[in-house]
């Protein structure tokens, strides 16, 4: 390892993303993931404002996900920390995902839905990290049956890993399986 990386200085800042999936009922999960931001020390900001060191952003999104179709059937949003009270006005931006599938596309449709403007941009993070956590969630879930995956619950999830890694490239040794 270079020396470069082998740092002494004082700590700054940590960013933690936890994603658990949960068994609901047999049929649907709860994919659920927090955000949380640590400075630590004093932050001076653009604006004149002073921050102590402490928690800056501390979040959580619960997804409740049918497992037949990975469709999002309810979504709650946790706002537990947030530096000014207005982020607390963001509170309902992912409340239109509702219904979306989670699939090839769904990161850049949350951009889309909640990114910029339209909400919180942590949010939006923490759903980029979770989609996919939901996708090895729902594997676990699948995984627990003696048979293992059904052969459509396989296809559609052969769908989303497809090109997301070397393993995966198209007419690889994996997607050559789903292509029988």
């Amino acid at each position: 390892m270079q020396d470069v990386w082998k740092s002494k200085g004082k700590k700054l800042h940590t960013r933690t993303i936890e994603v658990t999936t949960y068994d609901y009922d047999g049929q649907r999960i709860i994919i659920e993931g927090f955000l949380k931001d640590d400075r630590f020390q004093q932050s001076h900001l653009i604006t004149g404002e002073k921050f102590p060191p402490g928690v800056i952003h501390h979040m959580g999104v619960r997804l409740l996900v049918n497992c037949s179709n990975l469709m999002i059937e309810d979504v709650d949003v946790d706002l537990i920390s947030v530096p000014r009270e207005v982020c607390n006005q963001t509170i309902d931006c992912l409340a239109p995902i509702k219904g979306l599938i989670i699939t090839r596309g769904f990161t850049s449709k949350v951009k889309k839905i909640a990114g910029g403007v339209n909400g919180c941009t942590h949010l939006v993070e923490l759903m980029q990290a979770m989609a996919p956590a939901a996708i090895q969630g729902f594997a676990a879930y699948e995984a627990q049956k003696p048979s293992g995956l059904n052969k459509e619950h396989a296809k559609m999830m052969a769908k989303y890993l497809v090109n997301t890694c070397y393993a995966w490239r198209e007419d690889g040794p994996f997607d050559k399986v789903f292509k029988k």
